[in-house]
């Protein structure tokens, strides 16, 4: 970016869960990690949870194809929140003519609905659950691991959404440690690539309530991938239903897993904040 360029922006939430949105589509340059950075200041940017950028897919059968940065500058895999957000976009903007379309993402491809009123639906691809493939170093592929940490004992299920999540039930997740269990995990060297970790508790066998400690951006009011983790996680030890309803500090998202072998899907709210400029003094 040279000095003195006005960068064109869109703010945007899911259930909570905020955004800079970009529009990188003609092949315009991707943002530096600085430039994710200063976007993502609540003080001296924009504020965001994370940056999504809208480009040109190289896949004939997706409308485009959308990247993830966290608030620190660190890429991510895939935000479902962040999925909802892209698609309410380019509805918006004309490009989605039809209420379905696919999106190309860093985890793969999405399956997009507008279900009206700013809902929209994302397919979440299959959950992967071999430790491996989280990754998570640990041998078997358990519905439940127990790791000893300066705060005690810890048992929680691992499941990757395209990105990896830790899930621990609680019996009460207004009081959980999550500012310092949620780090005390991510630390963990049995995470490679560090964690999400999700804190969850179970009000029905339909309804959860949770919070989520996010990899490069802390505690944030929606996760839309810890959601579908965190009911992927619960359903394997019998203690969810397939389809139910996760409440956020943010809002309330509806996660389906139809069968072990099927897709995830999460359905939510989107909303759209304002749109901005901002002036890049400096080049990044």
């Amino acid at each position: 970016m040279s000095p003195g360029r006005a960068l064109r922006f869109s703010k945007m939430h899911g259930a909570g869960n905020d955004f800079v949105v970009l529009d990188l589509r003609g092949g315009r340059p991707a943002p530096a990690p600085g430039l994710a950075r200063r976007l993502a200041d609540r003080h001296q940017g924009v504020g965001c949870d994370q940056l999504l950028t809208i480009e040109d897919s190289a896949d004939p059968a997706c409308l485009a194809r959308y990247r993830i940065w966290n608030a620190d500058g660190s890429a991510a895999n895939q935000c479902g929140n962040g999925a909802r957000c892209v698609a309410a976009w380019l509805r918006r903007d004309g490009a989605a003519a039809t209420p379905r379309f696919r999106l190309d993402s860093p985890a793969g491809p999405v399956q997009a609905e507008a279900l009206g009123e700013g809902r929209y639906a994302v397919g979440m691809g299959r959950p992967r659950l071999a430790p491996a493939e989280i990754p998570f170093l640990a041998a078997g592929d358990a519905t439940e691991h127990r790791l000893a940490l300066a705060e005690g004992e810890v048992a929680f299920g691992v499941v990757s959404m395209g990105n990896p999540h830790a899930v621990v039930e609680v019996a009460d997740v207004a009081a959980a440690p999550v500012a310092t269990l949620g780090p005390a995990l991510q630390a963990r060297p049995e995470f490679p690539e560090g964690v999400n970790v999700g804190f969850a508790q179970v009000l029905a066998p339909d309804r959860i309530r949770l919070r989520v400690f996010e990899r490069g951006a802390g505690e944030t009011l929606a996760c839309g991938s810890g959601a579908c983790a965190a009911v992927v996680a619960l359903v394997r030890r019998g203690r969810l239903a397939r389809h139910a309803f996760v409440e956020l500090p943010g809002g309330t998202l509806e996660i389906t897993w139809p069968a072990d072998d099927a897709p995830v899907v999460m359905a939510g709210p989107t909303a759209f904040v304002f749109e901005g400029e901002l002036l890049l003094e400096q080049p990044e």
